[in-house]
Formats: C-alpha cells, structure tokens, sequence
C-alpha cells in the first residue's frame, strides 16, 4: 500500500461519491457525481435566457437643471476653478530663507502642497549645475520620479538629466539625477561595500514623511544614516506635524545640523469638497458654519438605519 494511501470503503459517503466519480453499484448517479447535460425537449424549450436587468428604472439620465438655491449653491462651489492669471513671480521669505540656509545646513521645509517647495530645490539644484556640481532628486514614486524627469528636463536641458527607476535607466552619468529613494539607498549600500563615495553634491528627499511608513519607512532611515555629512539634504514634505523632532533626529544621527523652515498663513491653493447627490446634484460638503450638509446627514442617517435592520427576511433571525 502506498504512502498517504487512504482506502475507499473506510471515506464518508459524500467523499466516496466525489472519489468514485458520483458512480453507485446500482449504477445510478450519486449527489456528487457529474450531472447528465441531456434535456428533453420540453426542458429545451423551457431553457429561455433570461433578460438583464434594467438598471436604469428609478434612476434620472440627465442632469438637474443648475437653477434656484441649487444654482446658487453651485455658482458658489464652483467660484473661481480654473487656471488663474500668472503674476509675475516673487519668491516667498521661507523660499530664500531655505535656499541661504542650504549654504551652511541641511534643511526641512513643511510646507502645504502648491506653496512652492519644488522652487526651492530647482533653484537649489541650478546653482550646483552652474558651479559643475552634481545632484540627486529622490521620490518615493515611479510616476512622480517620471515627471519630474520630464519637469527637470525641460528645466536643465535632457542631457543634464538623467533617470533611475526599477523599470528605467537613462543617462546615469548626468549631473542630475532623478530616481526612487530605493535606489538613491542602494547606492548609499554599493558605495560602504565598494569603498566609493556618492557622486552627489546635495541629494534631495521629496515627500519625506515616508519615513513614517511602516512597510517603507526603513528605506529613508537607511538613506538619511548612510548619505555623507559632505553631501547637503533638502527634505520636503506637505504633512509633517512634528518637523522639530524630526530634525533634531537627522542632527543627531548625521552630526549636520538640519533647520525646520515651515510655511505661515493659509494654504496657497485652497481645498473644496463636494459630494454628488443621489440625483445627480453637487452639493457642499459643509454648510456655511463649517458643519456636515443637512441634505448630507440626513442621507447618512437613512443609510445607517438602512444597515442596522439588515435585509431580514420574515421567519428568520438573525445570526448576530
């Protein structure tokens, strides 16, 4: 007998069906054996295909007419999207006050997104080019690492510009490099084990609170305790709450000093939030005094309510 071997006469009775190909002695088919895909010819005829359902019965196909407090409500929501008049440009004081500090130390800039911490580095990044020095621009991204490639490319010219990615690699050699932060810390790796020092200048860690992933975050720990003292960091980062304790932890670890340049007021770009009605209205999220839309909660009550019954049918109860 073979190992794992497991008579057939010693299985329960549904598995014995299953084994024996649904097969009985008699020479009738169990529950467990293949179906017969015979028909008669009245179950032919009766085998009629089922239409789909209409999905669209109870529901509106256009749009509602943008009139009364409705058009009013999304006149006001709408207000001011779009592509606004180019100033003539005038960099804010944390933009030249990160740029003077980047001389002497490392530098965190918190910053609300749209405010201009790309300025910073591009401007920081041009003064090295123009001096034959070399830079590295690190994303936590492959798509933000491509665009940026892109945005430099046009800034400094493509054969400044080169990529590194898992799935790209173009002009290695340039002076400026744009790369995943993967791999800016794997040649931090190659250059302790080869005894080489980084071709860089100044390295700069966009979207630096990824140190705080947990699956990720490991990367920009190593990245930041293995980049030379020699080499100037720019970190920058939109959602850093604790910017001070974070450079204090880069000081210590890097023996640089690293100055927090947060940005003051109000975000540059202002945010607004929507939701789409079951009716296919817009409407603002929050009312006037920054409370949820009435029309919002009471649709959030119903659909609470909705869920605590549960679609319990009559004559059963419930398993919870």
């Amino acid at each position: 007998m073979p190992f794992g071997y497991v008579p057939l006469h010693s299985l329960p009775y549904n598995v014995r069906m299953r084994r024996s190909g649904g097969q009985r002695k008699d020479g009738r088919r169990g529950k467990g054996g293949p179906r017969d895909q015979t028909r008669t010819g009245s179950q032919q005829r009766d085998a009629s295909p089922v239409p789909a359902p209409d999905w669209s019965v109870g529901r509106t196909s256009t749009l509602p007419p943008a009139t009364g407090d409705y058009g009013r409500e999304l006149r006001e929501l709408l207000s001011g999207i779009g592509t606004p008049k180019r100033p003539p440009f005038k960099p804010d004081p944390f933009q030249t006050e990160a740029l003077t500090s980047l001389e002497f130390e490392d530098v965190l800039v918190t910053a609300p997104t749209g405010s201009g911490k790309t300025w910073i580095a591009r401007e920081e990044m041009r003064r090295l080019l123009e001096l034959g020095k070399r830079a590295w621009y690190t994303t936590p991204l492959k798509a933000l690492t491509n665009s940026k490639y892109a945005e430099f490319g046009e800034e400094f010219g493509p054969e400044n510009v080169g990529i590194l990615t898992g799935d790209r690699k173009e002009y290695s050699d340039a002076p400026l490099i744009v790369g995943t932060t993967e791999i800016f810390r794997n040649q931090l790796f190659d250059s302790l084990r080869g005894g080489e020092e980084v071709s860089a200048d100044m390295v700069v860690f966009d979207e630096a609170h990824y140190l705080a992933d947990e699956e990720r975050g490991h990367v920009w720990e190593e990245a930041i305790i293995l980049t030379p003292s020699r080499i100037r960091m720019l970190l920058l980062s939109a959602t850093i709450g604790n910017g001070e304790e974070f450079a204090s932890w880069i000081a210590e670890v890097r023996g640089v000093q690293c100055k927090v340049i947060p940005r003051p007021g109000a975000r540059p770009v202002p945010l607004r939030a929507a939701f789409l009605m079951p009716d296919k209205r817009l409407a603002p999220l929050l009312g006037e005094k920054g409370k949820l839309n009435s029309e919002i909660a009471k649709l959030s009550e119903q659909d609470q309510k909705r869920n605590h019954r549960g679609p319990l049918r009559r004559g059963r109860r419930r398993r919870w």
